[in-house]
C-alpha cells in the first residue's frame, strides 16, 4: 500500500471511530544482577525483582516515558554484556570510577554511600596497616572494594574474592575470613540486621576515598545519549519528590548522599 492510500485509510478509520494502532513505546533494557544485594535489589521466591534500585529504575523509565525491561546478568560479566548489546543500561550499584569511565559512560549519580569493614564483635580490630596485618579480608570480585583493598593493603592482608556478596557473607559467618569490606548500607541495613549478622559489627569509620568512586550511576555504552536522559530523569524525580518517596521506603536517611 503506498503512503497516500495508507494515510487516507487511517483518516477514514479515525473518522469512523475505529482504533488506530498507537506507535510502539520505546523499550530500554536494563541489566542488573540476580545476586541478592538488599536493600538495593534482590529476587524473591517467585522470581520477581525487588528493592530500591528496581523501584528507582522503574521511576526513571516512567520519567523518560519509556518501558523498562529488566535483564539478569552476573556481576562479573555485566559490562561485557552491555557492550555486546544484551541490554542498553546497567542499574546495579555500579560506582562511577575513572577506570570504568574508560569503557562506559555514566549518568549522574543516583546514590552515594561509603564503604565499611565488618568483623566479629568479640574480636577487636584496628583498621590500619598494622591492625590488619595478617588478616584475611573478603570482597566481591570486580568491585571498587576489591580495588581499594588491593591498593591500600596488598601484602598486608590476604584478599579473598567472591562472585557474590552473599557468598562473602557466608564465609565471614563460617570464620573463613576475618573481615569483609563492602558498601555500608548493604552491610548495615542488610547483613548486620539479619539473624546471621547478629555476632558482627562495623569496624572503624565509614570510608570515603577517590578509589571508591563518586557514587552509583546508570552505565551505558560509550557515546549513548541514554546517559544524559537518565541524568535528567534523576534530577527530575529528585525535584518532584518521587525520589524521596522511594528512598523513604528503604532508608531512614537520604541515600543520595553528598
Amino acid at each position: 500500500m503506498n503512503r497516500p492510500i495508507l494515510s487516507a485509510c487511517l483518516a477514514i478509520a479515525a473518522l469512523a471511530g475505529l482504533a488506530v494502532p498507537a506507535a510502539a513505546q520505546e523499550v530500554v533494557r536494563i541489566g542488573t544482577t540476580p545476586e541478592s544485594y538488599p536493600p538495593f535489589s534482590w529476587v524473591d521466591a517467585q522470581g520477581r525483582l525487588n528493592g530500591f534500585e528496581i523501584e528507582l529504575g522503574e521511576a526513571l523509565c516512567a520519567q523518560m516515558q519509556v518501558k523498562c525491561e529488566w535483564v539478569l546478568q552476573s556481576w562479573d560479566g555485566i559490562i561485557p554484556a552491555l557492550q555486546e548489546k544484551k541490554f542498553d543500561a546497567i542499574i546495579a550499584s555500579m560506582s562511577i570510577t575513572d577506570e570504568r569511565k574508560q569503557v562506559v559512560d555514566f549518568s549522574d549519580k543516583y546514590y552515594n554511600s561509603p564503604a565499611v569493614f565488618i568483623g566479629r564483635k568479640d574480636e577487636a580490630v584496628e583498621i590500619s596497616p598494622e591492625g590488619l596485618d595478617g588478616k584475611t579480608v573478603g570482597v566481591q570480585v570486580s568491585t571498587i572494594h576489591a580495588n581499594y583493598v588491593e591498593a591500600k593493603y596488598k601484602g598486608v592482608v590476604t584478599i579473598k574474592t567472591y562472585d557474590t556478596q552473599e557468598n562473602a557473607n557466608l564465609d565471614l559467618i563460617a570464620g573463613r575470613v576475618d573481615l569483609l569490606l563492602a558498601d555500608s548500607v548493604a552491610l548495615t541495613d542488610g547483613f548486620l540486621k539479619s539473624p546471621e549478622g547478629a555476632d558482627f559489627e562495623v569496624k572503624g569509620q565509614p570510608i570515603r576515598d577517590p578509589l571508591l568512586g563518586a557514587g552509583a550511576g546508570v552505565a551505558v555504552r560509550k557515546g549513548d545519549p541514554l546517559a544524559a536522559r537518565f541524568s535528567a530523569a534523576v534530577q527530575a524525580i529528585r525535584a518532584n519528590g518521587l525520589y524521596k518517596t522511594i528512598n523513604d521506603k528503604y532508608f531512614s536517611f537520604d541515600i543520595y548522599g553528598d
